[in-house]
């Protein structure tokens, strides 16, 4: 009895993990694109268009131009993004 419920959840383990796998794979296919201005304050992807930092979480305020996370590509204008150039140029703007 206990040998078979042993295999039994061995068995329902590994299925599950190969349905997590396929899940994050299928993920890992669709589009994405650098939406600006969207990301909260420490969740940003990555580095931002001024340079201050090179590293993901390290944004200090919420939706700055400069900040960016990956979104589903046709996805940012709908979220209130811009692409990489509006960006800039509303961070021109802003320093004049």
């Amino acid at each position: 009895m206990k040998t078979s419920l042993l295999v039994s959840s061995a068995l329902a383990g590994a299925l599950s993990l190969g349905l997590v796998a396929q899940a994050a794979a299928a993920d890992d296919k669709v589009a994405r694109e650098k939406c600006y201005g969207i990301a909260k304050a420490g969740q940003n992807d990555c580095a931002n268009l001024s340079g201050s930092h090179s590293c993901a979480g390290q944004s200090k305020a919420g939706d700055a131009a400069e900040e960016w996370n990956y979104v589903p590509k046709g996805q940012c204008k709908s979220l209130g993004g811009m692409s990489a150039e509006e960006a800039k140029a509303k961070m021109k703007a802003a320093k004049k």
